[in-house]
This record gives C-alpha cells, sequence and structure tokens, in this order.
C-alpha cells in the first residue's frame, strides 16, 4: 500500500509540472529553487517568501514555461522568471535593452507580471509592471486606502506611458494601460532615471528578469509564459 501510494504522489507530481499542451516539457522540478539553462538565459522557479505552498516549473525553452502554484496570504512568496545574467554594461553607454513576451496568467490571483532589473549587483532595482491585480509597488507614500503614490505621474517614456513609483533603492515603472503581451523598451527607462530624478548615477546594469511576483493564488492554478525574448548589450 506505501509503495502505491508513493507512486501515486510521484505520479501527481510529474502531472503537475507539464505544460498545458499535455506533451512532457524539455525539463521540470518542484524544487522551490529549481534553475534551468537554455539559450544563454536562466528559467528559475525562485520560491522565496515567508510562507509559500506548492510550486512546479516545466520549460521547453527560455522562451516557452510555466509555474503551477498554488500560494496564499499577503505576501510575496515566489518569482518564477526567465533571467538574463552578466550583462555588465554602463547605463549610460548601453546600446539596446528590448523585450518582447506573452503571458498567460489565472484569474482570481493576486500577483504582478514584471520585469526585475538590476545594477551594480544589487544595489538598484528597477521594477517595470505590465500587468497586476490586487498588489501596490513599493512607494514612499499611500494614501489612506493604501493606495501608493507615484513620485512621477504620466512619464511618457519609450513608447509607453507609466506611473514612477520609487523608495530608497527600488524604482517602479506601472504601465497606464496594462498588457499581457507586447514588448518593452528598458533602454531609456534606465536612462531616464539617470537623468531626470537622477536617483543614481550611471551604474552598470547586472542583469534583466521577468516573470510572476506571486502572492496568491486562490487554489492550485497555471501561469504560462508563451513566448519571451531579451536583447540587452
Amino acid at each position: 500500500m506505501k509503495k502505491i501510494l508513493k507512486l501515486t504522489m510521484a505520479l501527481t507530481a510529474l502531472l503537475i509540472t507539464l505544460p498545458s499542451t499535455g506533451s512532457a516539457a524539455a525539463w521540470s522540478s518542484c524544487d522551490k529553487w529549481a534553475i534551468w539553462a537554455n539559450g544563454g538565459f536562466y528559467v528559475e522557479n525562485d520560491v522565496w517568501g515567508p510562507y509559500p505552498g506548492r510550486q512546479c516549473i516545466w520549460a521547453n525553452s527560455y522562451k516557452n514555461w510555466g509555474v503551477n502554484a498554488n500560494h496564499t496570504g499577503n505576501r510575496i512568496q515566489s518569482y518564477p522568471n526567465v533571467d538574463k545574467k552578466d550583462i555588465n554594461k554602463r547605463v549610460l553607454s548601453l546600446n539596446n535593452v528590448y523585450s518582447s513576451f506573452n503571458a498567460t496568467t489565472p484569474s482570481g490571483t493576486v500577483y504582478d507580471l514584471a520585469y526585475d532589473v538590476w545594477l551594480n549587483g544589487s544595489t538598484y532595482e528597477v521594477m517595470v509592471w505590465t500587468k497586476w491585480a490586487n498588489t501596490q509597488p513599493i512607494a514612499a507614500s499611500y494614501d489612506a486606502r493604501g493606495i501608493a503614490v507615484p513620485s512621477y505621474r504620466n512619464q511618457s517614456i519609450g513608447g509607453a506611458t507609466y506611473n514612477v513609483y520609487h523608495r530608497g533603492n527600488v524604482t517602479s515603472f506601472l504601465r497606464t494601460s496594462q498588457i499581457s503581451s507586447g514588448s518593452v523598451n528598458i533602454k531609456p527607462l534606465l536612462q531616464w532615471i539617470n537623468n531626470v530624478p537622477r536617483w543614481y548615477n550611471n551604474p552598470t546594469l547586472a542583469k534583466v528578469q521577468f516573470g510572476w511576483e506571486i502572492i496568491n493564488t486562490g487554489g492550485s492554478k497555471n501561469f504560462t509564459m508563451n513566448s519571451y525574448s531579451c536583447t540587452a548589450n
């Protein structure tokens, strides 16, 4: 009976990691720190929150991957993402930092779908939120309803319009119109910080990540990255 139970549990874990197409993925794992290198990128499970539930990740490539997650609470539990590391170029010397994506996010979840850009190692963090639900960015202040107050409103940068939030070493760009697929021109955002509010002075771009900050899923849910690209040089 114990052997049957163990086999059933193992098969269940395997099925959770499969992509929605029903075919076996090239890679899968339920380890919270699982990382898979592919095509110069890293696909990362990154379950780091204070009280996370179960999360399993699968990938066919850095362009096509996803997770099945089951988290509760009101704090970030994980950031499954695709990571482009070791860029190591000064912000004002960048030629191009440009990305496109197509992502499917389940309804009834608390999350943000965002780029996480790191400069001078991990000294400065720049987030670009493309889509989100029932969550707020880090900000210098919040109104009486708990809504984050932008440091700058309606800034047209790199072909999109953003509200910009800032506190400490964290800057967040939130699109005024949310998207689940499209393109983001990251280079002008980084240079805007350097030239307008001057919150840093020509730091070195370390890496660009993109994925979901997952807070609460309301049950077991599938998050899928249908396509992705990122150029940084």
